[in-house]
C-alpha cells in the first residue's frame, strides 16, 4: 500500500510549523490576570475525551437535585492567560483553530499552554470559567450562573472507558446522573428540530507503519456529553441576544424546497414520514446502517448549508433577524472549546461581562466584528484538511486494486448524465464518486476505475 503523504498536504494548505519566538515566550510565561475568582475546587468534575488527549477544554459534573439536576461545566480559562492584542492573541487570530491531522495537530496555541498550563488536567487546581445549571425534571434550565473559578478535575476519562462504566453500572460519581439527563436533553433536541445526520464518521488510524480509514461509532456517552456543551452554547447565545452584544454561530433554516425534496427522497426510498413529523423526528427514528437510512441521511445534508458567524453590538451591526442555528433548532454560540477554537475565548468573555452586568471591554468589542471572517476561513481550511486526509488515505488503501469490483450502497444518484453519483463502500470504508446509472438507496456492484493517493481522487463505475 502507498502511504499517504501528510507532509505534502501540510505544505499544500500552508499550515504553520511551530510558533514565533515571542509567542512561545508569552505562552511560557503566561500568568493569570488579576480579578475575582471563586474557589470551586470542592465541586466534583471529570474530563471525558479521546485517549491521549492533552488539550482538555471541558470538565463536567452532573448530579441529581431533587426531581431535577445540577450541572457544573468548567471551561478552560484561556483568556486569563492571553494578553489582548499581544503576540499570542495575534497568532491565535492568524490560525483561528486547531487543525487535526493523523500524524499530529497544528494547534491554535503553543502546547505549553494548550496541553499544559491552561488545560484542565487532573493534576491540581486549574483556572476555569464555571457554568452552573439547575435543571428541572425534564432537563430544562431553571437557573444559570457563570463566573471565573478555580476548579479541580478528579479524573481524566475516555469515552470508551465511561461507556464501559455505564454498561457495568460503575460510573464515576461526578457524572452519576449523566445517563438520566443525556437522553432527556436528546429528546428535547429532537423536539426543537435539531438535525443529527449520524452518517458514518471516518477517521484515519495508524497500525504499525500502515495508515487506514475506519468508521468510528458514536457512543451514547458522546451524545450525552455533547448535549451539555450544546446546553451551554444555547444559554450563552440567549445571554448575548438579551444583552445585544455577542457572536453567534448561525445556520439558516432549510427552505421549503429542500424540505420537499427530502420528503420526496424518503418516499422513493420507502422511508415513512408521518403527517406533521419534522425532519429531526424522522432522522432520529432511522436505523443506523441500512441502505435506505444511509441514503436519506446523505440527502439530509442539504438541510445544513450556509453556516456562518454573526457578530453584533450596540455600536455595531444589530443581532441577526434570524439568529437560530438551523441544525440545533435554537440560537447558539461557541464558548466551550477555547483551547482549540478562537471564537470561544471571546464568546466566553462576553458572557462573563453580561453576567456581571458590565459592558464588554473595548478590546473585546473591537474584536467581535473581525471574528466571523477569521472563523469562516479557518473552518473551511480545517474541514478541507480533514477531508483531504481521509480521501488520500482511502485512495492509498485501494490504489493497487484498480479494476476490482465492490458492493456499495448508493447514497446519491447523479443529477444529470454528465455528473457522477456518490456511493459508500463499507469495507474498507470509502465515500466516493461513481459514474453510471444509479438509484439512491440501492446496493449495487461497481468497478474501481481510479484511485490516486496524491490527490485523494477515487472513482467507481457502475
Amino acid at each position: 500500500m502507498t502511504a499517504p503523504d501528510f507532509a505534502k498536504l501540510r505544505a499544500e494548505f500552508a499550515l504553520p510549523d511551530g510558533f514565533p519566538a515571542d509567542v512561545l515566550a508569552e505562552a511560557a510565561g503566561a500568568r493569570a490576570a488579576a480579578g475575582p475568582r471563586t474557589d470551586a475546587t470542592h465541586v466534583e468534575l471529570v474530563t471525558i475525551d479521546p485517549p491521549g488527549s492533552r488539550d482538555l477544554d471541558q470538565a463536567v459534573g452532573v448530579a441529581r437535585r431533587g426531581d431535577g439536576f445540577r450541572v457544573h461545566y468548567a471551561i478552560a480559562d484561556v483568556a486569563a492567560a492571553v494578553v489582548p492584542e499581544g503576540p499570542l492573541d495575534a497568532e491565535a487570530r492568524r490560525r483561528g483553530q486547531t487543525v487535526y491531522l493523523p500524524d499530529g495537530n497544528v494547534p491554535l496555541h503553543p502546547p505549553v499552554l494548550s496541553e499544559g498550563a491552561a488545560s484542565l488536567l487532573p493534576d491540581g487546581p486549574r483556572l476555569a470559567v464555571l457554568w452552573t445549571f439547575d435543571l428541572d425534571a425534564a432537563g430544562e434550565p431553571e437557573r444559570v450562573d457563570v463566573r471565573r473559578a478555580t476548579v479541580r478535575s478528579h479524573a481524566q476519562l475516555t469515552y470508551e472507558g465511561v461507556q464501559a462504566d455505564v454498561d457495568r453500572g460503575t460510573l464515576h460519581p461526578a457524572i452519576a446522573a449523566l445517563p438520566e439527563l443525556g437522553p432527556l436533553r436528546r429528546a428535547a433536541a429532537v423536539r426543537r428540530g435539531a438535525v443529527e445526520l449520524e452518517l458514518p464518521e471516518q477517521e484515519v488510524v495508524r497500525t504499525g507503519d500502515t495508515w487506514s480509514v475506519r468508521v468510528r461509532r458514536r457512543l451514547d456517552i458522546e451524545a450525552w456529553n455533547a448535549e451539555i456543551s450544546l446546553l451551554t452554547g444555547m444559554t450563552a447565545a440567549r445571554m448575548m441576544l438579551d444583552a445585544g452584544v455577542g457572536l453567534l454561530r448561525v445556520l439558516p433554516a432549510p427552505d421549503p424546497g429542500a424540505m420537499a425534496d427530502l420528503r420526496d427522497t424518503a418516499r422513493r426510498l420507502g422511508v415513512g414520514w408521518p403527517e406533521g413529523a419534522s425532519a429531526a423526528e424522522v432522522l432520529s427514528a432511522l436505523p443506523r446502517d441500512t441502505p435506505a437510512a444511509l441514503a436519506l441521511r446523505r440527502a439530509a445534508t442539504s438541510l445544513l448549508r450556509g453556516a456562518g458567524y454573526a457578530a453584533f453590538a450596540p455600536d455595531g451591526p444589530p443581532p441577526p433577524q434570524q439568529p437560530r442555528h438551523g441544525g440545533i433548532g435554537a440560537p447558539y454560540a461557541h464558548v466551550t472549546a477555547p483551547l482549540r477554537r478562537l471564537a470561544d475565548r471571546f464568546g466566553t468573555e462576553v458572557c462573563l461581562a453580561v453576567a456581571a452586568g458590565e459592558d464588554p471591554a473595548p478590546w473585546l468589542r473591537a474584536a467581535l466584528g473581525k471574528l466571523p471572517g477569521i472563523m469562516s476561513e479557518s473552518d473551511a481550511r480545517a474541514n478541507a484538511v480533514a477531508r483531504a486526509c481521509v480521501d488520500r488515505t482511502e485512495a492509498a488503501t485501494v490504489a493497487g486494486r484498480l479494476g476490482e469490483r465492490f458492493t456499495v450502497v448508493v447514497l446519491r444518484a447523479a443529477a444529470s448524465a454528465d455528473e457522477t453519483g456518490e456511493v459508500y463502500l463499507a469495507d474498507p470504508p470509502i465515500l466516493a464518486r461513481c459514474a453510471g446509472p444509479l438509484a439512491a438507496g440501492e446496493t449495487v456492484t461497481v468497478r474501481l476505475v481510479a484511485a490516486d493517493p496524491g490527490t485523494g481522487r477515487i472513482e467507481f463505475s457502475a
